[in-house]
């Protein structure tokens, strides 16, 4: 485990849900589409940070010339490693943002999802990134937009403390652009919804708003930030 990581209250202690969360958020492909269009990671060399249980590896793995996931939590990397083990092209290490087992001007293409709340705090992160990104290449965070969205109301509402403004703020004097993009959590029963609510938010808020939803859906709005180097 790593000193300076921040843990995550919902992955780190609930992978199995968080494996329903994210096969929920954005099946139409959004995002997905958004991203690549943004930074194609075909025959290119891809970093995950924060790769968690390696979800999105093989996405990347399908066309990149390799991709790298950095994971600081050993039980989550050692499901990603688990779950990419056919993929010759894919590897999952011990490390974190802030130090990334990489060398330097080895990135093509860096991924970096709710690895934490971003924002102020993640300047050591970005060094380290400004470190192992090659020349040309392009960097991608993708965050919560609680500006928009019934999500973006429910995280409000559980994350008082995350002030989108400060946080938009601290991305755009770091050189970096935002693409706003609406997407949905879409889930295959309202068991599986309420699940993962209860392992995003304290149980106080997740009762509250699951009380003023139906159904299994809901829309979703996100910040994708990206930087060129």
């Amino acid at each position: 485990m790593f000193e300076d990581v921040r843990p995550s209250p919902n992955i780190w202690h609930h992978p199995q849900v968080y494996e329903i969360e994210n096969r929920a958020f954005d099946r139409a492909g959004a995002v997905t589409s958004l991203i690549e269009s943004l930074a194609p990671w075909a025959g290119r060399d891809v970093l995950d940070i924060g790769c968690g249980t390696g979800f999105h590896l093989p996405l990347f793995a399908g066309s990149a010339r390799s991709v790298a996931g950095v994971e600081p939590h050993p039980d989550l990397a050692a499901i990603a490693r688990r779950r990419v083990r056919r993929l010759s092209n894919v590897t999952v290490l011990d490390g974190s943002a802030t130090a990334l087992p990489l060398p330097d001007a080895s990135v093509d293409v860096m991924h970096a999802r709710w690895a934490y709340f971003f924002g102020p705090g993640c300047e050591p992160g970005l060094g380290e990134l400004d470190r192992v990104m090659r020349p040309g290449g392009k960097a991608l965070v993708i965050d919560n937009d609680p500006t928009r969205s019934t999500f973006g109301g429910w995280f409000r509402r559980g994350y008082p403390d995350v002030d989108p403004d400060v946080v938009a703020g601290f991305w755009q004097d770091q050189g970096w652009e935002r693409h706003p993009i609406e997407t949905a959590w879409t889930f295959d029963s309202r068991e599986d919804l309420e699940a993962v609510v209860r392992i995003e938010f304290t149980a106080e808020v997740a009762e509250e708003v699951l009380a003023g939803h139906q159904g299994t859906d809901m829309d979703y709005a996100v910040n994708v930030w990206s930087r060129g180097y």
